[in-house]
Formats: structure tokens, C-alpha cells, sequence
């Protein structure tokens, strides 16, 4: 595909999305932004939810990870739909029983304001960090293929990149979300199938149990990694981090809970999770084998990229036909702006209700403020995406998400697990210090890991050791009386 053609392909894709949200931010009120009325069906929802899970960061990086790491990207995924049931059968029926907007709230009314407010920003650190990372991989392939064509700088394509969800989402928020998801959702999952029907062809694999066989007896498909402990990939370590990754980056994220709580009921949100959990684990099923299939057609053809280059590379090529690579870029769009759409509008949800609690300000302020709100962060992600093009040169994405997450989301880990598992009051003034402690901590324990710990080598699950850290640091700071009910 040309430069220009790829333009008309974005231009006709906002396009769609902009006149989604003409009719769905009709009702242009707080109460649509944050919760859509309360009023979302649970199949749209969990649909949705499909593409703001997996994000452009799975779309590129899990396939492109496959040549070096195999199919061990799995038992992470196995890990997290254990998290999903634990999110539908306990932290949702508290998020409807105490009728939340924000999830925070839930640490103010267990713990004190200072609990509040610090994992409020907590998420806001974490959520501006996750959807920075994820923007960050699809803005540098926007600019490889269309905008360093017309000599236009990294910046002023994130610039275009955040106008143009904020475009879309600045009247109806989630409520516009909830449906532009969904048919995001769909673009990238026919991306998907489109490239594997054409690599299929390729590879010479003609029909779907060819394709199975060819995935079976690949080397690059093995799943479980038993023995070496100490190998990041060691399945005791993937399966735990998994689980708790989407305890923390799911069940404690506004982001991903603020659509749940949109449905009619705690019934339908845990319809919602459930059916969303399995269907999740055979689209990155789906990813996996794709990102076999692209790392032997590479092989077969001489290609050099690797990691997050491979699927791009391999898709934008003249003999793949202009239908794949119109498919690939639809998919790479919306796997993208399915996450950070929604990322925008939690961010500005939390922003306003836990941080200046804009349900005190006078009525006719309450709007204004909250529009104030979702520019002031457009402005953070322009700026925090431009800094990572600084840091990160040659990374796989997935990989550096998940790192930052078990740093930044580790207190909130702590902090949810606290107040539910125990009855014990804390001193609420100090936990912001806890809060700051123990994502250090943990970064030096990662840092010296070997040396402390005989060769043994941290992976994802930093995660559950900053939330253990939180824990304790909580229980240090506890009196001794406790609270009578789980408030």
C-alpha cells in the first residue's frame, strides 16, 4: 500500500468511529461519561473488551515473540483466566455492592482519604504508563509507513494519534466507548484471520488441520517450561505472574472495571467477565499461531526483522496483496485505539472523581471541568509517549508493559489485598510512603536478584513480590483494633 492510500485507509476509519460517537454522545452528561447510564448490554461489553485487553502491544509483540520465547506467552494466558474468574466472583460483587464510579473509592471508605488518593494515583501512574507503551508501538509504525514519507516528525504523529481519539470520545466517553470497541474488536480479529489464511496459502497449508499439525510439531510451539527456576519463563513464575497481572491491570484497573460497571447488574458484569475470559484465551491462541506462521514465512523468504518489526514487515510487503495489508493496519489501528480510548476516558473518570471529586463542585462547573480534565490527558500521553521514543530503541513491548506494571501496580495489589483479606485498621497517614517503598524495593530485589537469591532471575512476577512488600509494609503500620464488618 502506498502513503496515501493508508491515509485514506485511517481518514475512512475515524471517519466511522467519529459518527459512532455522533449518536452515542448525544446525551453529552457526566453520568453518560463515566458509567453510560448504567445501561450497557453485557455481550457488547465483553466483546469490547476483547480488543482493549489485547491492545496493539499483544497484536505486534506476541507474534513477534514467538521466534525467541515460543509459545511460553501461554501460561501467562492460562494464568489470567484464573484472575478473571477471581475478578467476577469477588472484586465485582464489592465494586456493585458499594454502587462505585471509581473503584478507588473502595480504599476510602476502608482505609482513610490518604489510601484514597494514593491509589488513585497509583492507577493514574500506571494507566498513563500502560497506554503510553502501547500508543508508543503503534505510532512508530504509523511513522514507518505513512508519515516519514511526507518527512512529518515522531511527535506530530503522536500529536495527530491523541487528537483523534479525543475527538471521538470527549462528549459520550464510555458510552461511546463501549461501541467502538466492539467494532474494533471485530476489525482486528478478521486482521488476524485474513493473515493467517494468506500465510496458510504461503506455507502451503491448505486446510485448518494442516495449519494445527504445522503449529503441533513446530519447534517454536512449545508451551511449559518446567525444570530451570531460575528462567524467566519457568511455569510456576508465568502462571502465578498471569493471574495476578490481571487481578491488578483488570480487576483494580478504572480502565478496564469502569466498563463492567456499566452493565445492568452484578449478574451481567460476571456474564460479561466470564465469556470475555474464554473467548481471550483462543484469540491469543490465535496470536501465537500467527506469530509461527510469520516467523516461518521470514525463514522461507529471507525476511531479517524480528520482534516487534516482524508482523509489520511481513504485512506491508507488495506480495501480500493490498486487501491483507489494509486488514493488517485495520487491525493494528483498532487493537490500538480500543485500549487507548478507553485509557483516556478512565484517566480523566478517575482524575475527576478521586482526585479533585468533582461531585462537590458546583453542577454548572461539573462538565466544563471534567472536558478540562480529558485535554489536560491528551497533553500527558503526547508527552510521555514522545519520552519513551528517547528510552526504548530495540525492546519488545509486551515485555517492557508487563515489567512497568509489576512496578506501578504492585501498591494497589497491596492495597486491595489488605483491605479485603484482613479486618485490621491501618494508619491511614503513612501509606503513601508504603506506597513509594515498595516498588523500590522491589526494583532493587530485581536488580541484585542473582546475587541474593543463588542465579535466580525475577520475571513477571516482580508483580506479586511488590504487592507482598505493600502487604507487610501495611501490616507494619496497622492498630490494633480491627473493623467489625468488610466494609
Amino acid at each position: 500500500m502506498t502513503a496515501t492510500q493508508i491515509i485514506l485507509l485511517i481518514a475512512a476509519y475515524f471517519g466511522v468511529l467519529i459518527l459512532i460517537s455522533y449518536f452515542t454522545g448525544k446525551e453529552d452528561t457526566n453520568a453518560a461519561f463515566f458509567k453510560a447510564n448504567k445501561s450497557a448490554p453485557w455481550y457488547l461489553v465483553a466483546f469490547g473488551m476483547i480488543g482493549a485487553s489485547l491492545s496493539g502491544v499483544t497484536f505486534i509483540s506476541v507474534p513477534g515473540a514467538v521466534e525467541t520465547k515460543q509459545f511460553g506467552y501461554f501460561q501467562v494466558v492460562l494464568g489470567y483466566f484464573i484472575g478473571y474468574l477471581i475478578i467476577a466472583y469477588v472484586l465485582l460483587p464489592l465494586y456493585y455492592r458499594l454502587n462505585l464510579t471509581s473503584i478507588y473509592t473502595y480504599l476510602r471508605d476502608r482505609f482513610g482519604t490518604i489510601s484514597y488518593k494514593t491509589g488513585s494515583v497509583a492507577f493514574l501512574i500506571s494507566r498513563t504508563v500502560g497506554a503510553a507503551f502501547r500508543l508508543f508501538l503503534v505510532a512508530k509504525v504509523l511513522q514507518l509507513l505513512v508519515f516519514d514519507q511526507f518527512n512529518i516528525p515522531f511527535p506530530i504523529t503522536v500529536i495527530i494519534t491523541i487528537a483523534l481519539i479525543w475527538l471521538y470520545t470527549f462528549k459520550g466517553g464510555i458510552k461511546t466507548i463501549i461501541f467502538t470497541d466492539t467494532l474494533q474488536t471485530l476489525f482486528m480479529l478478521i486482521s488476524v484471520i485474513v493473515t493467517i489464511s494468506f500465510l496458510a496459502s504461503a506455507l502451503d497449508l491448505n486446510s485448518i488441520s494442516e495449519i494445527y499439525a504445522n503449529v503441533k510439531t513446530s519447534d517454536l510451539s512449545k508451551v511449559f517450561f518446567f525444570g530451570d527456576g531460575n528462567n524467566p519463563q519457568y511455569f510456576w513464575k508465568s502462571f502465578l505472574a498471569g493471574i495476578f497481572i490481571t487481578i491488578t491491570m483488570t480487576g483494580l484497573d478504572q480502565d478496564m472495571m469502569q466498563k463492567n460497571l456499566t452493565c445492568r447488574n452484578i449478574k451481567e458484569a460476571q456474564k460479561n467477565m466470564i465469556s470475555f475470559a474464554v473467548v481471550l484465551v483462543f484469540v491469543n491462541i490465535l496470536f501465537l499461531a500467527l506469530g509461527l506462521m510469520l516467523t516461518q514465512y521470514a525463514t522461507q523468504n529471507g525476511i531479517t526483522a524480528k520482534k516487534d518489526d516482524l508482523f509489520p514487515a511481513i504485512a506491508m510487503l507488495p506480495q501480500i496483496g493490498i486487501a491483507t495489508s489494509a486488514f493488517f493496519l485495520l487491525g493494528l489501528i483498532a487493537a490500538a485505539y480500543s485500549s487507548a480510548d478507553s485509557a483516556l476516558t478512565s484517566l480523566t473518570t478517575s482524575f475527576c472523581i478521586d482526585i479533585i471529586e468533582l461531585d462537590k463542585k458546583p453542577q454548572e462547573e461539573q462538565k466544563k471541568l471534567r472536558k478540562r480534565v480529558h485535554v489536560l490527558f491528551s497533553f500527558i500521553l503526547v508527552i510521555v509517549i514522545v519520552l519513551f521514543d528517547t528510552i526504548f530503541t530495540d525492546v519488545s513491548v509486551i515485555w517492557e508493559l508487563f515489567k512497568a506494571a509489576g512496578y506501578t501496580y504492585g501498591p494497589l495489589l497491596g492495597l486491595f489485598a489488605f483491605g479485603i483479606l484482613t479486618k485490621k485498621h491501618i494508619k491511614d497517614r503513612y501509606v503513601w510512603i508504603i506506597a513509594l517503598v515498595a516498588p523500590l524495593l522491589s526494583y532493587l530485589m530485581n536488580m541484585y536478584s542473582e546475587t541474593l537469591f543463588n542465579g535466580y532471575k525475577f520475571g513477571f512476577e516482580i508483580l506479586i513480590v511488590n504487592g507482598l512488600i505493600t502487604f507487610l509494609g501495611l501490616l507494619f503500620i496497622s492498630k490494633k483494633n480491627t473493623i467489625s464488618t468488610d466494609s
